[in-house]
């Protein structure tokens, strides 16, 4: 099996261990499998279909501060970043041959009440540290550390990554994935995900 990889040796082994065209949408009704770490506390969502895996596991604020104070970032920078709502995610081309690609630009999360919400990119971080003058080595860090933004995905390809949603901490939410093969947008919806609170994993 092949891997696009990230590096991510250096992150806490609380997060770490859990890694064992044109547009025609097809509707799927795929089931959301949702767990809850016996220890921690920490909750993970996971769904397959149509041969992709999508994967969702909390990141806590305590577990963002340190990653990142530990790489240079200062505490005002890091309790802004710890404010958000902070995933691991993890995206799998598992049995689709004519491989898949997709862009987090695309994707979108839903709450009740409220419109239709994007994420919050790894490019846009990076603009606002960079305007808050984080120094180099922490950034570098920094974006090894967040998904991707684009990619494609042969069979077997996978990879993993923190990804950021601007909400409090806590709410609960729907996020829908898009991919594409053959230029055929296809997607897929993670349900009733809830972010971290500011006491998970205590």
């Amino acid at each position: 099996m092949s891997l696009i990889y990230t590096n991510f040796n250096y992150l806490p082994n609380t997060i770490c261990a859990f890694v064992l065209g044109c547009a025609v949408m097809s509707a799927v009704a795929a089931e959301t499998k949702h767990e809850v770490n016996a220890e921690s506390g920490i909750q993970t969502w996971e769904l397959h279909d149509q041969g992709v895996g999508f994967t969702l596991m909390q990141i806590t604020p305590d577990q963002a501060r340190g990653f990142f104070m530990a790489r240079g970032f200062d505490r005002e920078a890091v309790d802004y970043y710890a404010s958000h709502c902070v995933f691991m995610t993890i995206v799998r081309n598992e049995s689709v041959a004519e491989s898949i690609s997709y862009n987090l630009a695309d994707w979108r999360f839903y709450r009740e009440n409220y419109k239709p919400g994007k994420l919050k990119l790894k490019d846009d971080w990076l603009n606002e540290w960079r305007q808050l003058k984080v120094a180099e080595p922490a950034l570098i860090a920094f974006e090894w550390s967040q998904h991707p933004t684009a990619q494609t995905f042969e069979v077997g390809d996978w990879n993993q990554g923190m990804t950021t949603y601007a909400m409090p901490l806590g709410s609960i939410f729907n996020l829908k994935f898009l991919w594409k093969v053959n230029g055929v947008m296809h997607e897929a919806m993670l349900k009733d995900i809830q972010c971290a609170s500011a006491t998970s994993g205590r």
